[in-house]
């Protein structure tokens, strides 16, 4: 399925569970697609494996604070722990975020990513699913939050885990196209 000529942003930081940044990079970028690494943190960041061990060090591509969401066809959110609760204190992460989702092209976003709509007030009235320790969060902020392996709602692709990453990067490939 080519998305050639697309121009997909992955908004991260240090932290990141490092599957869940690569598996949607390499489908994209294998189907045609131009990937960009927008973050706070520059100019690199470390990526993470189960919030544990280390991970590779990925070089940033454009600082959060300069990033226009415009300029990007879709936006992907990776999870990890570190990573989802570091960007959601970010206000420029949190805007970004909440522009692209207004904006009405794809926004995916899986495991502990969903964290962020929480922070930007774009959970109310959304259908998603996320890692399972975000539930109560998500729910509290309106979410109709279910355990499904991924969940489209409009613009918005929700996947739970690295177990799901084939869903995610066909629903995100789909979404794209």
């Amino acid at each position: 399925m080519p998305v050639s000529g697309k121009k997909v942003a992955f908004l991260l930081t240090k932290g990141v569970e490092q599957v869940e940044l690569t598996s949607p990079r390499q489908a994209l970028d294998g189907a045609g697609a131009t990937t960009v690494l927008v973050s706070p943190s520059t100019p690199t960041l470390q990526a993470m494996q189960d919030d544990w061990e280390h991970g590779d060090v990925f070089d940033v591509d454009v600082p959060v604070s300069d990033a226009r969401p415009d300029d990007y066809d879709a936006l992907v959110l990776p999870g990890g722990t570190l990573n989802a609760d570091s960007l959601r204190l970010d206000a420029d992460a949190v805007s970004f975020v909440r522009e692209f989702l207004a904006s009405g092209r794809p926004v995916a976003a899986i495991c502990h990513a969903p964290w962020i709509l929480v922070q930007g007030d774009s959970a109310d009235g959304r259908r998603l699913t996320s890692y399972a320790s975000l539930e109560h969060d998500l729910r509290n902020a309106g979410a109709d939050w279910v355990d499904e392996e991924v969940v489209v709602d409009g613009n918005l692709i929700t996947s739970r885990n690295p177990g799901d990453l084939d869903a995610f990067n066909r629903a995100l490939l789909d979404a794209l196209a």
